[in-house]
């Protein structure tokens, strides 16, 4: 489990609604600290000292009554049972650590040399800190991340309208067989602008638990239909030896900056070429974004016909005879496949003259 996933599964369990959460806010409001462990593994057990034993049921209410005392409350999390309570947490002095409070200094380098999940909740400021590893991350108050939220929605709203303006532009000119590294390129920026937004928001969400149930409605619309979007344009343009992963994580890997420029992005996708000319390079797609729209076509009829016609525009000039000559695809089926394709190149043909007229 990589740190992004392991702090998704940690802030869940904080979101607003659970029993953990409330247990933390029931302490913020009696004006009380906190400092909680989650995991008694051995490793924890060693740098326990003095308190009290328990394994009774975690509850808000416990939790809030035990945080009366000083010392430390650690929390089984895989069984919810709470374990021990006023203990003092003795992890190794020499880890550096820039937090200035007695309970957060602790509570950091428990975190780093344990790599449980230690929580802190500061009396005076009335926040909750995570540590995970060598990590810090202040949970922000359901308004606040609500108001947050629903910015990244309107965000990725206006992300995804520009990602479908430069995708049907892109569409309109492989059927006229005018498409270059740039628009290409345009695209996949896009989309992983989109992807990021994304997941931005994603994580907001799981902060924000229940109170979140609307905004997380709204993006999973936004993003219908998305990967499956991407991962058929990406195959549609790259070159046979390249992988398709390895193009999604090395656009992952470029930083807000090197992401606008395009083309660094259509190096990655496989084209080659030098300088700014990299981008005025004809390019041909396969032609799977567009047998996509066909309605139940399986994926090994799919990559049959894109092998047997290398691209699209070639796609295009096929015969329902020709078509039939792919296994599994009877005289029905052909007919189809060669009405869609028809149909996808007059409806193109009319967005082009309603947008002149």
């Amino acid at each position: 489990m990589n740190d992004a996933q392991r702090f998704r599964e940690v802030i869940t369990m904080l979101a607003p609604g659970t029993e953990l959460r409330d247990g933390l806010d029931r302490v913020i409001r009696a004006h009380a600290g906190a400092l909680v462990v989650l995991g008694y593994e051995d490793h924890i057990k060693r740098i326990c000292s003095d308190g009290f034993e328990f394994d009774i049921d975690f509850s808000a209410t416990r939790l809030r009554e035990l945080c009366k005392m000083d010392g430390a409350v650690i929390i089984d999390p895989n069984k919810w049972r709470i374990r021990r309570a006023n203990v003092q947490l003795l992890p190794d002095p020499s880890i550096p650590t820039t937090e200035s409070g007695m309970r957060h200094r602790t509570a950091h380098r428990v975190a780093v040399q344990s790599g449980n999940p230690v929580i802190a909740v500061s009396h005076s400021l009335r926040a909750i800190s995570l540590y995970l590893g060598n990590k810090r991350y202040v949970l922000e108050d359901p308004e606040t991340l609500l108001t947050r939220a629903s910015l990244a929605i309107d965000t990725l709203e206006k992300y995804r309208i520009r990602l479908n303006e430069v995708s049907d532009s892109l569409t309109t000119m492989e059927i006229d067989d005018m498409v270059t590294a740039r628009d290409v390129a345009l695209v996949v920026q896009r989309q992983e602008m989109v992807r990021r937004v994304g997941h931005e928001v994603s994580d907001m969400l799981i902060q924000l638990g229940e109170h979140g149930r609307l905004l997380k409605m709204q993006q999973a619309e936004l993003m219908r239909g998305f990967a499956v979007n991407r991962s058929l344009l990406i195959r549609d343009y790259m070159p046979d030896e390249y992988s398709e992963e390895k193009i999604v994580n090395r656009l992952g890997e470029l930083d807000d900056a090197e992401l606008l420029d395009l083309s660094l992005v259509a190096r990655i996708i496989g084209v080659n070429g030098m300088g700014s000319e990299i981008l005025e390079i004809p390019l041909s797609a396969r032609g799977l974004r567009m047998l996509a729209r066909i309605p139940r076509l399986p994926a090994h009829i799919v990559e049959a016909i894109t092998r047997r016609w290398g691209t699209l525009s070639e796609l295009l000039e096929v015969s329902t005879e020709e078509l039939m000559e792919i296994e599994g695809v009877g005289p029905g089926r052909a007919q189809i496949i060669h009405d869609s394709l028809e149909q996808v190149v007059e409806n193109s043909a009319l967005e082009r003259i309603s947008s002149h007229s």
